[in-house]
Formats: C-alpha cells, sequence, structure tokens
C-alpha cells in the first residue's frame, strides 16, 4: 500500500529544486577533494580500499563536504585547508554508514549491497575506524585547532547520537523531544560542524560561524525527517534501501511518536508488538503505512522538515546574496523536495 506525501501546491516554484548550484559553486575543489579521498583510502592492506571504495564510490551524492566547500566560499575563505577538511567531512560521514549498517543488520546501502553483506561486520567496522583516523590526521595537518575542535566534538556528539537511538529503539513510549535529541546528534551534528569549519578557517566572526552552524543543524534535522518520512511513503530508489526498514528494525522515528500518540490502544497494541516486540507479520507494514495515514504523521513530519528547512534559509539570510548563498538556499529545497 503506497501511503502519499501532499505537498502545498502554493509552495511549489517553478523549476525543480536542484543541487546544480553547489555543484557548480564546488566543482574544481570536489575534484581535489575526490582525487584526496582515494588517496587517503589506500593501504597495502588490500581489504581496506575495497570495502571503503565499495561505499565511496556507490553514488552517494557528497553533500557534507560540499557544504563545506559551499560555507567556505560563503564566508570568502581563499586557501587549501577547506579542501581537506571536506574530505575529512566525507570519510567521518562514510565511517559512520559503515558502523549504522553494522549496528541495523542493514542488507542494502546506497542501492547496493552492504559492505558488512559481502566483507562481514568485523571489516566493516575496523574500515569504518580506519577513515575516522583518516579523518582526523586530515584535520591536524590543516592545523587550526577551532576545527579540530568542531569536528572532534562532532565525532563524539554522533556517537552519543547512535547509542541514544539503540536506547530508544523498539520503545514506543518515545517522545518528541528524545526523538529530536537523536537526530540532533547522529544526523545534523555533521552537517552543522560541516557548514561551521568554513567560516572558522575564513577567520569569520562569531556570529557568521553561528549562523552557518545554524544553517547545517536545520538542514540536517529538516534531511533526517524527510528519510523518516520517505521510509513508509518512499520508494526504493530514493531510499537506496528496501522501503520498510525503519519499521522492521523496530526504529522510533516522528511518523511512528506521531501516530502512537494520535491512536487509540488498539493501535498502540499493534505498535507494541511490531516494534518493541518484533513480531511482524505479513500485512504490518501495510497496516502501519495506513494508521501513519490516518493520523497525518507523515504530513505532518514533512511539514516539520518545511519547517526547519525554513529556518536554515533564515540562518543565513544575513550573508550578502550572491553564487554561495543561492546554491546553500537551493540545498535546502532540494532536501525537502525528496519526498515527492
Amino acid at each position: 500500500m503506497a501511503v502519499a506525501l501532499p505537498f502545498d501546491p502554493a509552495a511549489d516554484v517553478a523549476a525543480e529544486p536542484s543541487i546544480e548550484g553547489i555543484v557548480t559553486l564546488v566543482r574544481a575543489d570536489m575534484e581535489r577533494v575526490n582525487a584526496l579521498i582515494l588517496s587517503r583510502t589506500g593501504s597495502d592492506v588490500t581489504m581496506i580500499p575495497e570495502v571503503a571504495q565499495h561505499l565511496i564510490s556507490s553514488g552517494g551524492k557528497r553533500l557534507r563536504p560540499m557544504l563545506t566547500l559551499a560555507t567556505a566560499a560563503l564566508t570568502a575563505y581563499e586557501g587549501d585547508g577547506a579542501v581537506k577538511l571536506a574530505a575529512s567531512v566525507e570519510f567521518m560521514h562514510t565511517a559512520t554508514l559503515l558502523h549504522d549498517d553494522v549496528v541495523d543488520d542493514s542488507e542494502m546501502r546506497r542501492g547496493k549491497l552492504a559492505a558488512r553483506m559481502l566483507w562481514g561486520n568485523e571489516a566493516s567496522v575496523l574500515v569504518g575506524d580506519f577513515l575516522l583516523g583518516q579523518a582526523f590526521r586530515m584535520m591536524i595537518e590543516v592545523g587550526n585547532m577551532r576545527a579540530l575542535d568542531i569536528l572532534s566534538t562532532a565525532a563524539v556528539v554522533i556517537a552519543e547520537g547512535e547509542v541514544a537511538q539503540l536506547a530508544a529503539a523498539k520503545n514506543i513510549a518515545t517522545d518528541e523531544d528524545a526523538y529530536l535529541a537523536v537526530i540532533r546528534g547522529k544526523t545534523a551534528e555533521l552537517f552543522a560542524a560541516a557548514c561551521e569549519v568554513g567560516p572558522v578557517l575564513a577567520g569569520r566572526p562569531e556570529a557568521e560561524q553561528a549562523a552557518c552552524r545554524a544553517y547545517g543543524m536545520n538542514l540536517g534535522i529538516a534531511f533526517q525527517l524527510v528519510d523518516d518520512a520517505l521510509d513508509y511513503g518512499g520508494s526504493k530508489a530514493a531510499l537506496g534501501k528496501n522501503v520498510g526498514d525503519d519499521f522492521r528494525e523496530g526504529k522510533i522515528t516522528l511518523p511512528i511518536v506521531l501516530a502512537v500518540r494520535r491512536g487509540d490502544e488498539e493501535e498502540r497494541a499493534f505498535w507494541r508488538r511490531c516494534l518493541e516486540d518484533g513480531a511482524i507479520g505479513e500485512g504490518d507494514l501495510e497496516r502501519a503505512m495506513a494508521l501513519l495515514d490516518r493520523h497525518g504523521a507523515l504530513a505532518e513530519t514533512v511539514e516539520r522538515a518545511r519547517a526547519y528547512g525554513e529556518a536554515a534559509k533564515q540562518a543565513i539570510a544575513g550573508f550578502p546574496a550572491g553564487p554561495a548563498r543561492a546554491a546553500l538556499i537551493d540545498v535546502v529545497d532540494f532536501c525537502i523536495s525528496r519526498v515527492r
């Protein structure tokens, strides 16, 4: 059963939202980032580049490193440090994906078999650790202690967010505050850090650093909210994984929080059986999607994503108009438009 994720037609724009603006803006530097990524995944231990390249070359948009380069451009940074920090951000992201797939027993990632399915859990975890080590080496090479502090703190917060998600998993009593704390940590923190280090390298005032961080944090929350909605109302092609994986893994996301709160006791018993007990039978995913639709949980999740997207745009409204600011605004619209 498909669940529609309706949009307000008045909110539509003439052109389809795209990240082409940011791709064009940072193209030259991203070529250097990609070359650096290739060189830093090299190792005499053959399995390391095999596992790393399986995921790195699997078609991800590399949005987070592009955000680092775009916010550096927004704040008029000139230098090589942003390239190394952008590569560090991508390595941090890739490491978390390798680790997440092990924790979640995921079979698919970006439309391909997850690395753990090909090389095993142990190799996925250890190669993720290798990438984190390489990320920190590049941060140190840049030599900016504030940027190092931001990204190393992000690594800690991301790990805390993942553990918090484990604690909240399969607990239908999880409320919105607990859910938002999880996604701020596990997803939005890296977006925020990726955007903050650009103006830090540029030596911009703290207000500008905070503005870029706020942009990234709000964008990251919006991004995750859209992902959570897509898991029930999207397509396998859009997700790069199987529709309903969050349901099967017992993840408590905002659509579930809303549906549980608005449902009756019989419905809560259904969620308890499926998510807490893991007793999922034939037709349960379809029933789950019908309940989410009945209570407007998916539509409201998308509306929340739009609100965070608007907050992201407002955060950078004080910067001069130009290609960098326009590209960053387009990124917000693109991330929200994935639910179309």
